[in-house]
């Protein structure tokens, strides 16, 4: 496609992108959107040809070949490691006798995490780019295409190509200056604040917790921490999404950017939660345990989440998706967006009728929980 002193091109993957070009779109704030990310996936083959996953990165360029903007985009063959659920779309697709997959997924793979969606140098780029994504879809008679957990400065700009806007709850931890955890925990309820002291004495009795960056995590950390990732992947999904490699090759290019939490007893790590670092918020991902302990979950994801945003003086946890357990433990309910493209005009009709019943749902939903919080009144 052209458009006047415009190309746009698609590739095979992120990394036949130069690093550097394509950091300089995606910024230093969210660690997803990173090269070092997106091709960790790639070389690994958590994402790739069998996975359902297959990187089809939208690249705008001017005359001389400097690229202005991208999108990190995948062919997708399922709906698994999207954390937005269309599987009842995908349903009424095929019982009205159509082929839902492929579809198009505009994401960072396997990551319930807010961000941006279009990497560019200026929103002028924003309506080229989605063009070739709707192209993409209409040339190759797909359904449909999806962007997720879509930040709310480009909501706008995806509502203004057309697409339809999809809204769901997250719970996230807000830092509101404070100098400790106990800072933090004045603010609660009394009964909340005792019951969180509880929890956290029972997670802690008989056990050492550490908390790893760098070159600080050794393979011999991830080889325990794979352990905990394979045992929660094939409860939750039946299969775990990333690779033994994809961990050892996050480490290599990003280690600055990967906080490990363990839990050792006696020596010997028994639970683990894995977190990314970015420019303002804390990002927890992966947790797993080979011993059930009480509130051991809760201490590694949540606790030990605040205890190092803290520290590192960040703003903000999210601590992944879903989880209104998370609301009795300080964390507090936001709304999370995604924006979808839909190719047929009927089945595009069906679908904004559901979004703005599905949306009215959503906001009372979140006022109810915001009535929930744990915080102490007036």
């Amino acid at each position: 496609m052209a458009d006047g002193d415009l190309t746009a091109r698609i590739e095979r993957s992120v990394g036949a992108v130069p690093a550097s070009d394509w950091d300089a779109l995606a910024g230093a704030d969210n660690p997803f959107m990173s090269h070092a990310f997106l091709t960790a996936l790639e070389d690994s083959g958590s994402v790739g040809e069998g996975t359902g996953w297959l990187p089809l990165p939208i690249l705008l360029e001017d005359a001389s070949g400097t690229l202005l903007g991208a999108m990190p985009a995948y062919a997708k063959e399922h709906s698994q490691g999207e954390y937005v659920f269309d599987h009842a779309w995908a349903d009424a697709w095929h019982r009205a006798g159509g082929r839902y997959y492929p579809k198009l997924q505009i994401a960072a793979p396997f990551t319930p995490a807010t961000g941006p969606r279009l990497l560019m140098r200026d929103p002028a780029y924003a309506a080229p780019l989605l063009r070739v994504a709707e192209q993409l879809v209409e040339a190759n008679g797909w359904s449909s295409a999806h962007a997720t957990f879509v930040e709310e400065a480009q909501a706008g700009l995806f509502e203004q190509a057309g697409w339809l806007r999809r809204e769901d709850i997250q719970f996230h931890w807000s830092n509101r200056g404070f100098a400790s955890f106990d800072e933090f925990l004045a603010t609660l309820a009394s009964r909340k604040r005792k019951a969180v002291r509880k929890e956290r004495a029972a997670a802690q009795d008989g056990v050492e917790i550490v908390h790893l960056k760098g070159d600080a995590i050794q393979p011999e950390h991830w080889d325990a921490f794979w352990l905990f990732y394979q045992d929660t992947g094939a409860r939750k999904w039946g299969t775990p999404y990333l690779t033994r490699e994809a961990f050892d090759l996050l480490s290599q290019r990003m280690g600055d950017k990967v906080l490990l939490i363990l839990a050792l007893e006696d020596g010997r790590p028994i639970a683990g939660a894995l977190n990314f670092i970015g420019g303002e918020v804390l990002y927890g991902r992966y947790w797993g345990c080979l011993v059930d302990k009480p509130f051991l979950h809760f201490e590694l994801c949540y606790y030990q989440a605040i205890d190092a945003a803290i520290a590192l003086g960040l703003g903000r946890v999210e601590a992944g998706a879903q989880g209104g357990h998370k609301l009795a433990r300080g964390y507090e309910p936001v709304a999370t967006i995604s924006m979808h493209f839909i190719a047929d005009p009927g089945f595009r009709a069906a679908v904004a009728d559901f979004l703005i019943r599905e949306r009215d749902g959503v906001a009372n939903d979140r006022l109810y929980l915001e009535t929930r919080a744990p915080f102490r009144k007036g």
